[in-house]
């Protein structure tokens, strides 16, 4: 059974010009201890889809779907306490800007402390469970690859380095011992070095603790290093999801092989300044969204058919939706 289970998930937006779909029926399913990507270039509706889960949405958007459950339990039914307390315990939430999340008139070590649910701590007298909310703490900046926890917890935000930032925010979200943790482009702009301990971090979280990770962002060197599935959204669409291995050995949608392509490539016999694979034209605004297929004035195999939105089809596993796959006779 799926932890998460989010099917035909629409999102609109009050504009100007009227309620625009920023997220038309998109689809997404996160087992039980597995790494699931959540990928697609900038503009596809990743972060909004993060922010439906969390119950982020401000009041000019409307969410709709035929399904949005945790654990079985309907998202959509619950009222904004019951969110908060889904949120708080069992889905943790690491964002693309971690300075911005935290509070810039507070230290770091009292954000962390604050942040220990009270049931971690114990019984005993007040000293003994702030002695007791500090261990935790430093037990949780050591486990992200801080050594420095003296320094770090007594910084404010603005006196730490931008990847410190994101580790520190990834123990924040563990601190509540989580059973899924998201995480939206947690390695955007750090250097190598700083993104491999990342990643690392990932897989043995959900090795060992047998973590699940919803994996948001478009380096797709990065994912395929960690993920064991696969979702690949479009402009507010799903276009293929499936497990990792499937997808780059046989991608069945023609956005899907462009995004793989596009990934560069460390192969020995490369020639020189050769030209990097690109997909021609740049993603449409939400103002001017194509009717069907929104990658059709894009996709070098559209046809008439492509005005009407295609199906979600399925070969085992391995799920898309496109009129004329790759790899199919059709093709």
């Amino acid at each position: 059974m799926a932890l998460l289970d989010i099917k035909n998930l629409t999102l609109e937006i009050d504009t100007d010009n009227g309620w625009i779909k920023a997220l038309d029926k998109a689809n997404l399913s996160v087992r039980e201890g597995e790494i699931q990507a959540l990928v697609g270039e900038s503009g596809s509706g990743k972060s909004l889809i993060v922010r439906a889960i969390s119950g982020g949405l401000p009041p000019q958007m409307r969410l709709t779907a035929d399904r949005m459950t945790w654990r079985g339990a309907n998202l959509l039914a619950m009222n904004a306490e019951q969110r908060r307390e889904i949120m708080r315990r069992d889905i943790a939430v690491v964002y693309q800007d971690p300075l911005a999340s935290l509070d810039p008139s507070v230290t770091l070590g009292e954000q962390l402390e604050e942040s220990v649910p009270y049931e971690f701590v114990g019984k005993g007298w007040f000293w003994e469970k702030q002695k007791e909310r500090k261990r935790i703490a430093i037990e949780l900046v050591h486990k992200v690859g801080i050594k420095d926890h003296a320094g770090v917890m007594s910084a404010y935000p603005h006196q730490i380095a931008s990847d410190i930032g994101q580790k520190f925010m990834i123990a924040m979200a563990l601190v509540s011992q989580p059973a899924l943790l998201i995480a939206d482009d947690p390695t955007r702009g750090m250097e190598a070095t700083t993104k491999v301990q990342i990643l690392k971090l990932f897989k043995r979280l959900n090795q060992t603790k047998r973590l699940s990770i919803l994996f948001v962002g478009h380096d797709l060197l990065a994912i395929s290093s960690m993920s064991d599935s696969m979702t690949v959204l479009y402009c507010g669409q799903t276009v293929e999801s499936g497990p990792i291995k499937q997808l780059q050995k046989r991608p069945l949608h023609p956005y899907t092989k462009a995004l793989l392509d596009s990934a560069p490539s460390f192969r020995a016999d490369l020639p020189p300044k050769s030209p990097l694979v690109t997909l021609p034209g740049t993603i449409p605004t939400l103002q001017h969204l194509p009717i069907g297929c929104r990658l059709g004035p894009r996709c070098h195999r559209a046809q008439k058919t492509c005005v009407q939105t295609p199906a979600v089809r399925k070969i085992h596993d391995h799920f898309y939706s496109c009129h004329y796959p790759l790899h199919t006779n059709n093709s």
